[in-house]
């Protein structure tokens, strides 16, 4: 009997090898897409190349700027939406380990006593270990020892296994990609909001130099009050520009304190705890090398978890396949069972059996048919979102492309309409101070030029945004293809 298990054991683990070659359920290919060949809104487009700042990932060095640096790198290390992502990509590590375990044999042990009794007569009797017992159960009370091993192994003929795992690694890769980004979208909201914060400091600076030349033209007019040349009526204009741009100035500030805490809370730490002092220099505008529309999909690290989350779906439905099929599996147990715990573990009590066991479902009311098409309807609905995610990334590059595009031609003639403005108020205070115009002219060309200054620093802010914007809707500095993320 030995000799003949030992033959059909090896003949039976061929036999499920050779069936277990090809997995039940559809290999995945990649949803068909409708990608541009380029841009519509941009000529010449270049590609992006390894060697490029955009391609080692700190993208927002661009900006030359190394407090951002600094900043971008704290934010790397203590952002709490960031930290509850990467502890969410760990999970889903861990499921990847749990699922390529079921391909392992599973060992387990156990130690009992067993006490039982059936109906008897009424006599006393004494047990193995030394309890007096009487009535009806005296004859019979038993007892019993077990120590066992018990192996099982589940062969993964139709695939089932193999696809579960396939389904745990795509979601571990996207949520590799989900982590990837969302650090991008946080990088990118810091770097927005420094920018920010770095053009007010520039408005802040004009406005107190405008109430500055703006208290110099007061004192002017008081003077010339004085002096009976001009009547009371300017200098309440002038008062009245200088009040009112001190206020501007003032409101400035708690425009800066919000986004100086917006930065604290990004960098994990409470706003008490950050101060950013002002400084002159302004990031300028960076050069943005323009990736292909095809690299687009590579490099956005939202257009690869959704394509990774079809991945996912596409092996549950081989899952959801798998249960028509029966399940084969390799049991073993040995061990010593006995009535004595003095020769409990000796070799008459000893006992073993091994032996294949075929399961499978004969009815179950429509409940795997249910669970297959649960499993394609949800395909489905990935399809669709990588579909869309594809077009939502296209548009969003159009759109930051367009921008600013529009926002330089703008700033071309915002410039032009700045130097005519600083040229009137230089012509026309020449002209009140000769006695040639009124105060009225001179406070509405001051007004003028006023605007155009903050105009330009606004557009100014605007490029930067939508720089920073583009940046991230071409993936920014992401570059962790499948193969090079972090095996779970």
């Amino acid at each position: 009997m030995k000799a003949l298990v030992a033959y059909r054991l090896p003949t039976l683990l061929a036999l499920s090898l050779t069936l277990g070659a090809c997995a039940i359920g559809p290999d995945y290919q990649r949803p068909p897409l409708a990608t541009a060949v380029q841009f519509k809104q941009i000529e010449g487009w270049t590609a992006a190349v390894p060697s490029d700042a955009l391609e080692r990932g700190a993208w927002w060095e661009l900006y030359g700027d190394d407090e951002l640096n600094t900043l971008v790198g704290r934010l790397n290390l203590s952002n709490q939406n960031l930290a509850a992502s990467e502890a969410q990509y760990r999970q889903a590590r861990a499921l990847v380990r749990g699922a390529r375990a079921a391909f392992y044999p599973s060992l387990s042990s156990s130690a009992g006593v067993t006490r039982a009794g059936q109906g008897g007569g009424d006599s006393t009797l004494r047990t193995a270990d030394g309890f007096s017992v009487g009535g009806s159960n005296a004859a019979s009370i038993s007892k019993s020892y077990e120590l066992s091993l018990n192996a099982a192994w589940e062969l993964d003929i139709w695939g089932k296994l193999r696809r579960s795992l396939e389904s745990s690694r795509a979601g571990f890769e996207a949520s590799a990609a989900d982590l990837a980004a969302l650090k991008l979208s946080l990088q990118a909201e810091l770097v927005q909001t420094y920018l920010q914060l770095r053009v007010l400091d520039d408005q802040q600076r004009l406005l107190d130099a405008t109430v500055a030349a703006y208290a110099r033209s007061l004192r002017l007019t008081e003077n010339q009050y004085n002096a009976g040349i001009v009547p009371k009526s300017d200098v309440s204009q002038a008062l009245t520009q200088l009040r009112s741009t001190e206020a501007q100035a003032i409101d400035l500030k708690w425009q800066r304190a919000q986004l100086e805490h917006a930065i604290a809370v990004l960098i994990g730490v409470p706003p008490s705890e950050l101060s950013i002092a002002a400084r002159e220099q302004l990031p300028a505008l960076p050069e943005i090398p323009v990736a292909l529309p095809s690299q687009l999909l590579e490099r956005r690290p939202d257009v690869a978890a959704a394509e990774r989350r079809v991945i996912a779906a596409n092996a549950e439905i081989g899952v959801a396949e798998a249960a028509w099929y029966p399940d084969l599996t390799l049991s073993a147990t040995g061990g010593y069972r006995g009535s004595s715990f003095a020769d409990w573990v000796s070799l008459p009590n000893r006992f073993w059996s091994l032996g294949p066991e075929l399961a499978l479902s004969l009815f179950d009311g429509g409940a795997r048919r249910a669970e297959l098409e649960r499993s394609e309807a949800a395909y489905d609905q990935t399809v669709a979102q990588y579909r869309q995610a594809v077009l939502d990334s296209f548009r969003e590059v159009e759109d930051y492309l367009v921008q600013l595009r529009v926002l330089e031609q703008e700033a071309v003639f915002q410039q032009q309409a700045l130097a005519a403005a600083r040229e009137s108020l230089r012509l026309i205070e020449n002209q009140y101070r000769a006695g040639a115009v009124d105060f009225n002219s001179v406070v509405n060309v001051q007004a003028t030029a006023l605007n155009n200054e903050r105009s330009n620093l606004t557009l100014l802010g605007s490029r930067l945004t939508a720089s920073v914007q583009l940046i991230a809707a071409l993936g920014g500095g992401w570059q962790a293809p499948a193969s090079d993320m972090a095996q779970p």
